[in-house]
């Protein structure tokens, strides 16, 4: 069970999981702005904007968190493995660090209440014990949580008992009370009900709707992807990515249908709300899985995928991103601020996070040249070797 031991190969920068990243980013940034920083309230929407709705959803929702939550867990192997090597062991460290990330989610919430950074410190230290397992027994773990295991359970309870409700711990009931805030609030008032509601509806609504254990699958599947240096272009990893192009396009294919009509199908609310949310999980997945191979395969091996590496500047300050698409995003939709919610509707938001996001990757760009990190990761980065 306990068969780990350091890689014998050097850890370099990985291009592919840089270039990953800020496409993730990137993504997670446009779709916020679409969503006006969890500020569900829109002036008249024409059929123009519906569509845009659609499109971006379709494309990016869901897909973005995923590839971010990967990469998290392929970069707490890769700073485990680079300890393990010298002798020294990151654990007691990492525990610090996702100390660290949560008091940065604290600081996210003060702006937006749909903070992803407490999620991902708690899931960080669930996944902690998991760090020197073998191989074999990871994939079992990822396995199990893949599945969905909430939603397995309330999909059974709802066939033994059709008065079962679908799961709710109230995490709509908490946005909701959030909103006359963010309409009329001051900056303060708004920061303290994202803080009163948002810390906790965050958990509850991962937790309702599969991102919990999705985000655990993800943390454990990156660090099985970092063992098997699945994003370097070595060994057999290029014919790996054309395989798991095919697996997951075929995947899709598969699941994308079902979802769509299968649940809708079922009159028992509970097994059909359960069911919904499994098959759109791993639809999501599939598509998922197939951006990540394709995109290393078109890095790795194509000269047009070379020019992917422009990208990288973007993933490599992704917490700074994160944190300055909630200031900003929030001044800009809020009513503290300038107010746009009343304004934009899907198509002009849409327009308004690609310019934002742009203009990060201007500012990623001119800060690199002078530093080695962004402002918020390499404060992190110190206070977690404080």
């Amino acid at each position: 069970m306990y068969s780990y031991s350091p890689s014998k190969l050097p850890n370099t920068r990985v291009d592919a999981a840089d270039i990953l990243r800020g496409l993730a980013i990137g993504g997670i940034v446009i779709i916020h702005f679409l969503e006006h920083l969890n500020f569900y309230v829109f002036p008249e929407l024409t059929s123009m904007d519906h569509a845009v709705w659609d499109f971006v959803f379709f494309w990016l929702a869901n897909k973005m968190y995923a590839i971010f939550s990967l990469l998290f867990g392929f970069s707490f192997f890769v700073q485990h493995d680079n300890q393990a090597q010298k002798g020294k062991d990151f654990r007691s460290r990492f525990v610090w660090r996702m100390i660290l990330l949560a008091l940065w989610g604290v600081f996210d919430l003060l702006f937006y209440n749909g903070d992803i950074l407490l999620v991902y410190a708690v899931c960080g230290l669930f996944v902690l014990p998991f760090i020197r397992l073998s191989n074999k027994v990871l994939m079992g773990i990822a396995l199990f949580f893949m599945l969905q295991p909430i939603e397995l359970v309330y999909l059974v309870g709802g066939i033994l008992n059709p008065e079962l409700q679908p799961l709710n711990l109230g995490a709509n009931e908490a946005y909701s009370a959030i909103v006359p805030a963010q309409i009329d609030g001051s900056f303060g008032e708004v920061a303290w009900v994202s803080l009163k509601y948002g810390l906790l509806a965050n958990f509850q609504w991962a937790i309702e709707n599969g991102r919990m254990t999705q985000t655990v699958f993800l943390f454990v599947m990156g660090i099985i992807i970092g063992r098997y240096r699945f994003l370097y272009d070595e060994g057999d990893n290029r014919i790996l990515w054309k395989r798991m192009m095919i697996y997951s396009l075929l995947g899709f294919v598969v699941l994308y249908p079902m979802q769509e009509y299968i649940p809708s199908m079922i009159h028992n609310a509970c097994v059909s709300h359960s069911l919904g949310i499994m098959l759109k999980m791993w639809m999501n997945l599939s598509m998922m899985f197939f951006y990540v191979s394709g995109i290393t395969w078109l890095y790795h091996c194509t000269k047009g995928g070379k020019k992917l590496i422009w990208i990288a500047p973007y993933g490599k300050m992704s917490l700074t991103n994160y944190l300055t698409q909630s200031i900003f995003g929030a001044m800009l939709f809020y009513g503290w601020g300038f107010g746009l919610y009343q304004y934009c509707g899907h198509t002009f938001s849409l327009l308004i996070g690609i310019a934002f996001v742009c203009l990060q990757y201007v500012f990623c760009r001119w800060w690199l040249k002078s530093h080695q990190r962004g402002p918020f990761e390499d404060l992190w980065r110190r206070a977690t070797w404080i």
